[in-house]
Parts: C-alpha cells; structure tokens; sequence
C-alpha cells in the first residue's frame, strides 16, 4: 500500500501530512481524516491504510503543524491511565490554540490539495473525525457543502457547547449525508441535542450510541479502545463511504 509524507500550503505555512492510497494507476475518492486530541501518529496511519484498501484517498493533516512537525508532543507507544494526565496537559495548549480560523483556513487548504492530486478522483470527498477531529469534520462540511458528500464523526467530543459557534448548530448548513458513532458515556443530553439537531436539519443521517464503549473507543494505542466499538465504526464508515462516494 503506497503512503506518502506530505507538505500541503496553507496561509499560514505548511502541513506535514500523511497519505495512503492504492498504487493502480486509477483515480480513488478521496478522505479527509481529522484525528484525536493526540494528532498523527502510527494510529491514524493505520486507518489511512484500511481506508485505501478499500479504494479511497486518505489524507491525515497534523492538525498542530504550526508549532512544529508530528509528532508535536512525544507520545507513549500506549496512552494509559497513567500517563494519559500529563500527556493531555502538554497538548491542550496546541489545542487552544488551534482556533476555528486557522481550522477554517486549514481545511480549505486540505480540500484544495484533495482536488488537485492526480491520484484523487473529481467530485465530492468525504470528511471523517475523531474526537475533537469531529469538531472539524463539521465545520469544514458546512462551510463546503458543495465539495463534501459525507461527513462522520466518532467518539465526538466539543460537538454540543453552549456557545453560539457550537458545531451542531451548524447542521442546517450541512448538505452532506451524516453518521455519528457515540460513546455509551456520552452525557444523554448531549445525544439528545445531537438527534434534534440532526431530525430537524432533514438530512439523512444517523446518531448512534455504541454500547459498552467509552470516550476514545477506535484508538488501539489508548485505554478506551474497544474491539466491538472498532468493527462498528468501519461497519458504518465504509457504508456511509459507500453511498455517496462509491467504491472501487
């Protein structure tokens, strides 16, 4: 499976990101992978690689590239309870850093450089998150709904806030199919103001509780990983992908 380290342009320098994609000499829809909290690592390699074996472009930004390239904050091999703590409060500071303009700006500059890949098929892509990386999905499927024909978001968190730029009011904005896998321990009233959001924006969707999992549940490389949250989640992404972008 061929993959590539890129630098990708944007306004505010470059973006080293990764790549997988299959080496056939045909063009392949192409993903937008936003990751975790903990950014690019071998993890979010691996689903790059599973997403380009079933015919797909994966593309996944480090999200904290302006304060150097991945891997930002040295990360464990295993992201354990008793490491988690203090490898959390090296990177909130990049995270509160990454402000929604210059994810905005990012994820122009990504789809852009989607759009002109000779190994990327034209039309519309997909835009997939984890986490946080849900957040970003979102925003980046509303604000190109003609540019992104799905968009799915796994383990969500910071998607239902009080503030007035809370992801899920962005839904009516969305012209894209959406699938949202939750943790069991999501608040229920967060799953409530997701489904309503959601229902009340017409589009076809699904909001999905995952039972038995926790917060984190794709990621092998954590504590939270579930095998059964895992196998859902591609159970329900390549379908999604499927619909609306096709497969090879």
């Amino acid at each position: 499976m061929p993959t590539k380290t890129l630098q990708i342009p944007t306004p505010d320098g470059r973006a080293d990101a990764f790549a997988a994609f299959t080496d056939d000499g045909e063009r392949h829809p192409g993903v937008l992978l936003y990751s975790d909290a903990f950014g690019l690592r071998p993890e979010m390699e691996d689903k790059a690689r599973e997403l380009a074996g079933h015919g797909y472009y994966a593309l996944v930004p480090n999200l904290y590239y302006r304060h150097g390239a991945a891997p930002v904050v040295e990360l464990p091999e295993y992201i354990g309870e008793e490491v988690r703590p203090e490898v959390i409060a090296r990177l909130m500071p990049l995270l509160e850093a990454h402000t929604t303009e210059h994810a905005q700006r990012d994820a122009d500059a990504y789809l852009r450089f989607l759009a002109t890949r000779p190994e990327v098929s034209a039309g519309p892509v997909a835009v997939v998150g984890y986490c946080i990386g849900t957040l970003f999905a979102l925003r980046t499927a509303a604000a190109h709904p003609d540019q992104v024909a799905a968009v799915a978001g796994f383990h969500p968190g910071f998607v239902v806030t009080d503030t007035p730029d809370s992801p899920h009011r962005l839904v009516p904005e969305l012209s894209a199919e959406v699938h949202l896998g939750l943790a069991d321990d999501l608040p229920p009233e967060a799953i409530g103001e997701l489904h309503e959001a959601l229902g009340a924006a017409g589009l076809g969707h699904t909001a999905e509780v995952y039972p038995g999992t926790v917060h984190g549940f794709t990621m092998s490389d954590t504590d939270t990983f579930s095998t059964s949250g895992l196998k859902r989640h591609w159970d329900c992404l390549l379908s999604l992908l499927g619909r609306t972008l096709g497969t090879i």
